[in-house]
């Protein structure tokens, strides 16, 4: 069901999830929010930010989603574990695994496999993403680390807010990186003409990345790139901006290739402080079976 609602004088300039709560005095500012960020509000018929400031006779329209409960069912998954202690669990995610349930898929997820492997995870962010402090994409594998309590969570939360933690991803992009190295400073936020995809945005939020051409080959470069912020599908959306999408790229890239079914991207190395002892860690893995034979194909065409 959809509702709407007509700003009058006594509304004008306030905040748009703040409008939507007066509304809704049964939902919290949070899930309002949500409703915002998933697309179930427009004003005028356009998306907008949760703090847009409302002006008069602006015509505000939104949907409430139905809630739907669900119980997350433990799976025996194997997980390939790097390290783990009495806080965290540091894994290397496959390709192909989402890291959380979601409407259209509840099973077969990382979230499933911790819940079999431990009883010990963080609730912080509730009981469907339990130890789950940061994500990597679907088709994106490569080391994650876990939460096993809510203390550990929030030191870990609040490094990745600070920027503090060190992730080095490698990928392997089409056309020739003219540059040996780079560092691409461009706001991203939700393309305005696809709720389901990121761009750079300029009323996005700040993100940067740092890059570093590995190897050129004819049609394509190897690159490695440090995640200095954590946007949304961060990378993706920065070398297509660049002119060099990812390979494989099922959203960003408009070029297909024989070479790789999926997105040739892989988190290789994670550095943060330990939530307890303050000691820095640092994890890194080899490049996995998929983009190594990716390599050796574009060597041999080179």
């Amino acid at each position: 069901m959809k509702y709407m609602s007509k700003i009058n004088n006594e509304e004008i300039e306030m905040r748009l999830d703040k409008f939507l709560v007066t509304k809704n005095p049964d939902y919290s500012r949070q899930e309002v929010q949500s409703w915002i960020k998933n697309g179930h509000v427009t004003v005028n018929e356009k998306f907008k930010k949760p703090n847009y400031k409302m002006k008069l006779s602006d015509e505000v329209t939104w949907s409430i989603p139905e809630v739907v409960e669900r119980k997350i069912e433990a799976e025996d998954i194997t997980l390939s574990i790097l390290y783990e202690d009495e806080a965290i669990i540091v894994i290397n995610k496959e390709r192909g695994m989402l890291v959380h349930p979601t409407t259209q898929e509840t099973t077969g997820t990382l979230v499933n496999a911790l819940l079999f492997y431990s009883n010990n995870l963080s609730n912080i962010n509730g009981d469907e993403r339990p130890g789950i402090v940061h994500r990597l994409d679907k088709d994106t594998s490569g080391i994650m680390v876990i939460a096993k309590t809510n203390e550990a969570h929030l030191h870990l939360q609040k490094q990745f807010r600070a920027h503090t933690v060190y992730r080095k991803y490698e990928a392997v992009v089409f056309g020739g990186v003219n540059h040996d190295h780079g560092i691409i400073d461009a706001p991203i936020g939700r393309d305005p003409n696809n709720r389901l995809r990121m761009a750079v945005n300029p009323n996005g939020k700040y993100a940067e990345t740092h890059f570093e051409v590995l190897k050129r080959f004819n049609q394509h470069s190897h690159i490695a790139c440090e995640l200095i912020t954590g946007r949304t599908h961060q990378i993706r959306v920065h070398m297509k901006y660049l002119g060099h999408p990812i390979i494989g790229d099922p959203i960003y890239s408009r070029k297909k290739s024989k070479l790789l079914a999926s997105q040739a991207l892989f988190a290789k190395q994670l550095k943060f402080k330990h939530p307890l002892t303050e000691e820095e860690l640092s994890f890194e893995i080899e490049q996995p079976v998929y983009i190594k034979n990716l390599l050796n194909q574009l060597h041999k065409m080179t």
